[in-house]
């Protein structure tokens, strides 16, 4: 089957493919004169970040995304920029920010990553294809291209193919996918986030069936497809920054690799850091003020599981009981009400006092992994444990101290410092 659709396949140095009949346009809000800020004027370089520009302009003008003009009229230009990707090689991007100030916006939906996930929850066999270069498989109709010129050492280039960076690029390019799969999609197998496609199953047969719709409709259009980003039949995937294997949703573990890494606070700002200081309005919330916005986030997360299903909230929270039908005249406890009126008659909230919340996923409350190794549940081992104090004196002035068990407890006094 793949080798019966091998062009559709980009490998190595290929040719870029074009889309056809989706070229972009852009629209100004400004008439002319066109305001200076979209003429900027190069930033200087070093003589190795000019090499580097020099060498990705040649890979440009041989994929056929910009070509060479001469100094002729020049509605919108900007200045190339290097940026460092994850293997650590360069990239070559524009200061696009003028030109997307002045870009009326295209208010086509993109779709949300978490709604996209939830559609795979019962798949037994996935497939992740990545359109080769996804933006630069599409033109720029002749009327736009005035507008997407960059100038370096080396000259003026226009692109001829949508780049990166461009602020209407992304709702483009989810409807021309939209458009394109418009049936598959529908028919509830597929998932397109704007160059990702996910075709998903429960059965082999129809994977493969799915996998030859995609590739046959691809084909015609000249839609490329990277070899080396596809996944085919996976029971597990990676995709959308999270990990999809099977019935289990789990977050990619390289998007949070540095949370364990992460050093442990020696300063009072490195701790509110770590902490994540609260601003000076969430301060001053009360407690049940602050219960009450916990539930309202806690639902408008899985808002499409809830819609239309009976469900029980459980809280220490006691006043929590009341929100529904509460009489108050505190404009954010209204609010707070208000967001959560469409449960009203599915949504039951249950008080549960706080030591009988052993499933509570916040860090005070977070259980061992091994129970047997948990010290709370050891008292001769717990006795073991030493304590850590950390002593803040008026001059925000600090210091870490040990105690063990069995030892004099650590007095103020030992630190030499007054009013802790």
């Amino acid at each position: 089957m793949l080798r019966k659709d091998s062009t559709t396949f980009s490998i190595g140095e290929e040719p870029l493919g074009k889309v056809r009949g989706h070229d972009l346009e852009l629209y100004l809000d400004v008439e002319r004169p066109y305001p200076p800020m979209l003429r900027r004027p190069p930033y200087p370089e070093s003589l190795e970040t000019r090499r580097e520009i020099e060498k990705h302009i040649n890979e440009l003008l041989d994929m056929d995304v910009i070509r060479k003009i001469g100094h002729n009229e020049i509605v919108g230009i900007t200045t190339p920029v290097l940026i460092t990707w994850q293997d650590s090689k360069s990239r070559l991007c524009e200061d696009s920010r003028a030109l997307n100030n002045y870009t009326k916006a295209d208010r086509y939906p993109i779709p949300k990553i978490s709604h996209a996930l939830y559609k795979l929850g019962k798949a037994k066999y996935m497939t992740k294809m990545d359109c080769m270069k996804g933006f630069q498989q599409n033109g720029i109709k002749p009327n736009s291209l005035k507008l997407l010129r960059i100038i370096c050492h080396i000259g003026i280039y226009e692109y001829t193919r949508m780049q990166f960076g461009i602020k209407n690029a992304p709702a483009h390019f989810q409807r021309m996918m939209d458009k394109i799969f418009q049936e598959e999609i529908f028919e509830g197998w597929m998932v397109v986030y704007i160059y990702d496609i996910i075709t998903y199953s429960e059965e082999w047969e129809d994977h493969v069936k799915y996998i030859d719709r995609v590739l046959n409709k691809s084909t015609p259009i000249n839609l490329k497809i990277s070899l080396k980003k596809c996944n085919f039949g996976q029971k597990e995937l990676l995709s959308l920054g999270h990990k999809v294997p099977g019935l289990i949703l789990a977050i990619d573990q390289n998007k949070v690799a540095a949370v364990p890494q992460k050093p442990v606070p020696n300063n009072i700002k490195e701790i509110q850091s770590f902490l994540v200081k609260l601003k000076d309005s969430e301060s001053r919330y009360g407690a049940t003020q602050t219960e009450c916005l916990c539930l309202v986030w806690a639902l408008g997360k899985p808002h499409y599981y809830l819609e239309g299903t009976v469900f029980e909230v459980y809280t220490d929270c006691t006043a929590l009981r009341y929100l529904l039908n509460m009489k108050n005249n505190n404009r954010h406890m209204l609010r707070c009400q208000i967001a959560i009126q469409e449960y009203r008659g599915d949504i039951t909230i249950i008080y549960k006092e706080s030591k009988s919340h052993t499933n509570a996923n916040d860090l005070r409350k977070w259980p061992l992994d091994n129970v047997k190794s948990n010290p709370a549940y050891d008292p001769e081992l717990a006795a073991k444990i030493p304590i850590h104090f950390m002593e803040i004196d008026r001059r925000k002035n600090f210091r870490f101290s040990e105690w063990a068990p069995g030892s004099s407890t650590p007095e103020s006094g030992d630190t030499g410092s007054e009013g802790k």
